[in-house]
């Protein structure tokens, strides 16, 4: 027996989000530093990508997101987020490219390290030729980020399946959720499911639109206006090339 699909996402429903809370973490609200956390958790991927990215040296990007990390969730660098912007994503790339920027400038100041840890200087400063190939720091960023909201998009999706007991079902078409999956391989994984071909294509079907909620649903915690979901989910997929 199929699931019918979850009601449409509803604007309402999210008047406070994740990232309103983050800026109440500006008064020395707990329930602000609680939600900051989470999203430090849930995007820390994105951080990391534009640092590797950005200084070519992955034992120095990770170094640094970690001390980036801990700056912020010591409540320094978020005292600084600017909430008519209303994007958790923009807030971060922002806060990290400042935080770079001052490594890098104590590290000119202090040209040994003097106590201050090394970072890679940018291609400018070190005389080399930027590969036109190379995907951009930025772009990294924002496909890291997409990466991640589709990941746990997924992932809240096969907790639901899991619920309802559906939790093998998910698993057999996770690929064709994804995109990862041969569309001539339906029939066998139908089969395998003990559904017929139009009845499995269906319960795909649902699952997509009930994927896209659970993506929807993760992209408005990280807005401060659920106005603003659509306008941010096509920023997600243009990231991802479509």
């Amino acid at each position: 027996m199929t699931t019918e699909p979850r009601p449409p996402l509803d604007h309402a429903s999210f008047h406070t989000t994740r990232w309103t809370r983050v800026c109440l973490a500006q008064a020395d609200s707990d329930d602000g530093r609680m939600a900051l956390a989470d999203l430090c958790a849930a995007y820390y991927a994105p951080v990391v990508a534009f640092l590797r990215c950005e200084l070519r040296d992955a034992d120095a990007a990770n170094e640094l997101s970690h001390s980036f990390f801990a700056e912020m969730l010591a409540g320094e660098t978020i005292r600084t987020a600017d909430q008519e912007r209303g994007r958790f994503r923009s807030y971060l790339l922002g806060a990290v490219k400042h935080f770079l920027s001052h490594h890098r400038e104590a590290a000119r100041r202090m040209k040994r390290g003097g106590g201050v840890t090394p970072v890679p200087m940018d291609d400018e400063e070190v005389g080399a030729i930027p590969d036109p190939r190379q995907i951009s720091p930025d772009a990294e960023f924002d496909r890291q980020w997409a990466l991640t909201v589709l990941s746990r998009g997924l992932e809240a999706l096969r907790s639901e399946c899991r619920e309802e007991g559906r939790g093998d079902f998910f698993e057999r078409v996770k690929p064709l959720l994804t995109g990862e999956g041969e569309h001539g391989g339906q029939a066998e994984v139908a089969e395998a499911c003990g559904m017929n071909l139009e009845a499995f294509r269906m319960s795909v079907h649902r699952l997509k639109k009930r994927l896209r909620h659970c993506v929807k649903t993760e992209v408005a915690g990280t807005l401060d206006d659920p106005a603003r979901v659509q306008e941010e989910m096509e920023a997600l997929f243009a990231a991802l090339g479509g």
